[in-house]
């Protein structure tokens, strides 16, 4: 198969374990109809993803792929830890306060097992908060910032930056913000970073 049909094939099986989540929550989704759902065959999924924990571990990393590779990027390139966090957070803001990381989120919440909440933490901020981490303990190496260490600085900054918007999305008591409200609230919370860390 080539590489673009299987990436549109991908897709789609993705948005039909998206479909199916949205409905009936992660314990009643089952591979047997993502694939129904997707029109793909059962064994597809087996072959490309092994088994539910890790076709939705696949989810949450490509929701929180566009993040990292700007982090990734900023960290390989040396590039100024703040510009850096300026540029990163529209990005990261509006992927966590998305219809698909909401989606996600929901049903961690009605899940039992704690196997899907796990799952998005190890995709999603258990590999994205180590990036902020190094990006600011260079800045506090280089002495651009000024923070008891970098885990506290990265954690100030998250809380400034996310606070309790995605778990108002999750209860369903705020609606998808608009980009004009994404735009505000980052440079609210950059802001605030700056005069808290920055020298």
């Amino acid at each position: 198969m080539r590489e673009d049909t299987k990436a549109a094939r991908r897709a789609q099986i993705e948005r039909a374990a998206y479909k199916l989540l949205k409905e009936r929550g992660y314990g009643g989704t089952s591979m047997l109809g993502i694939a129904k759902e997707a029109k793909a065959s059962n064994e597809t999924l087996y072959r490309w993803y092994g088994d539910k924990k890790s076709l939705f571990k696949t989810m949450v990393e490509n929701n929180a792929r566009t993040t990292k590779a700007a982090l990734d990027a900023a960290i390989r390139d040396e590039a100024d830890p703040l510009v850096t966090l300026e540029e990163v957070a529209p990005i990261l803001l509006s992927m966590l306060l998305g219809e698909r990381a909401i989606s996600l989120n929901r049903a961690a919440a009605s899940d039992e097992s704690g196997e899907l909440g796990a799952t998005i933490a190890a995709g999603g901020r258990d590999s994205v908060f180590p990036l902020i981490e190094k990006l600011i303990q260079r800045g506090l190496e280089s002495s651009v910032l000024a923070a008891p260490s970098a885990r506290i600085a990265a954690d100030w900054f998250l809380n400034l930056l996310i606070g309790d918007l995605q778990i108002r999305r999750v209860i369903h008591t705020l609606p998808v913000p608009s980009d004009k409200d994404i735009h505000s609230r980052v440079v609210a919370a950059t802001s605030a970073f700056r005069k808290l860390c920055g020298t």
